[in-house]
């Protein structure tokens, strides 16, 4: 399972994920870059050139035709994925982080950091069918956790969102009153990843206190509970089978050798029900910040704080006996 390694960045990744599709891959990081690649052999599609800040997240439409990217540069931004060019800037006094459509595209959610007397908050938009009549006026405005919000997710046909933040907390906001229906303490510390099956019945987390854990969408209950010996960067969920993808590592101050295997820079695969490591992917050199499975199971993709993404198509074998693992 020899990788495709797209070196596109020069600076960490914070972010890879793929379009509904799975033929096309977007990687984001701190050098304010937006990279679009071919899925199948990992060459260079475009770029979507114009922040001048950090990109921490992006998200793109079910058609692949437009995709959202929240940035340090106090903006999050729609791009026309046909040629690269900005449809429009949501303009902040504040750094934005996390960004999320909704289901069917009509409204979008951007979180912002907390900033000077501003607290952290979550910003609802209608999205225009055109982008000729977009407008930057806000439908609603979520407020409340402590810490920066890592990530959003629309649930329950929209009328809900779920947030994760640094204080370890999971939260449901109710989108037309903006009240927070629900919040748990999942982790002891900061949750950097929170990715949603398919079905969007459990989600997953990854945090720096290192365990990932498999949690019920409605409840909140943990299923499951995934241990590193490094902080966890990132978690994802295989679409075809009880598999879990962690990545993670040691912060280069806490790596005492040069040996990478003191990092735990390994994208570590476990088994989703009985919570047992079964596989290692290694090349990176640095802790991995985000991973990802490909739509339809057969690849996943690793980036990583070097700046390179490496992309794996999974052997034939991996499909043989990857449901009796």
């Amino acid at each position: 399972m020899r990788p495709y390694v797209l070196q596109g960045h020069t600076r960490p990744l914070n972010q890879v994920v793929f379009n509904a599709e799975g033929d096309l891959l977007v990687t984001c990081g701190k050098d304010s870059k937006i990279n679009l690649w071919w899925a199948d052999n990992g060459v260079r599609a475009g770029s979507f050139d114009g922040h001048n800040g950090v990109v921490w997240t992006v998200d793109m439409t079910y058609d692949s035709k437009v995709l959202l990217s929240a940035a340090g540069d106090s903006s999050a931004r729609l791009w026309s994925m046909e040629d690269g060019s900005e449809l429009f800037r949501f303009r902040f006094n504040e750094p934005a982080r996390a960004c999320r459509f909704s289901v069917g595209e009509k409204l979008a959610a951007v979180s912002t950091d907390p900033f000077m007397n501003s607290v952290s908050a979550i910003r609802l938009f209608n999205i225009a069918a055109d982008p000729a009549d977009q407008s930057a006026e806000e439908i609603l405005n979520l407020t409340g956790p402590r810490g920066r919000i890592t990530r959003l997710h629309w649930t329950d046909q929209n009328r809900t969102l779920l947030s994760s933040s640094e204080d370890g907390m999971v939260r449901r906001w109710d989108v037309e009153t903006g009240k927070c229906l629900a919040e748990k303490q999942l982790h002891e510390k900061q949750v950097m990843d929170m990715q949603m099956s398919t079905d969007g019945t459990h989600f997953i987390t990854a945090s720096t206190d290192r365990t990932s854990k498999l949690v019920d969408t409605q409840t909140f209950e943990v299923l499951k509970e995934y241990k590193s010996a490094a902080p966890i960067n990132s978690a994802a969920m295989s679409p075809i089978f009880d598999h879990v993808l962690i990545g993670g590592g040691q912060d280069a101050a806490a790596v005492t050798t040069t040996a990478a295997k003191a990092g735990y820079f390994e994208a570590r695969f476990f088994h989703k029900v009985f919570q047992e490591e079964f596989a290692q992917a290694r090349g990176h050199f640095s802790p991995i910040n985000s991973v990802a499975f490909s739509p339809d199971g057969t690849s996943f993709v690793t980036g990583a704080e070097e700046g390179n993404v490496r992309l794996h198509h999974f052997d034939a074998d991996y499909f043989q006996i990857g449901d009796r693992i």
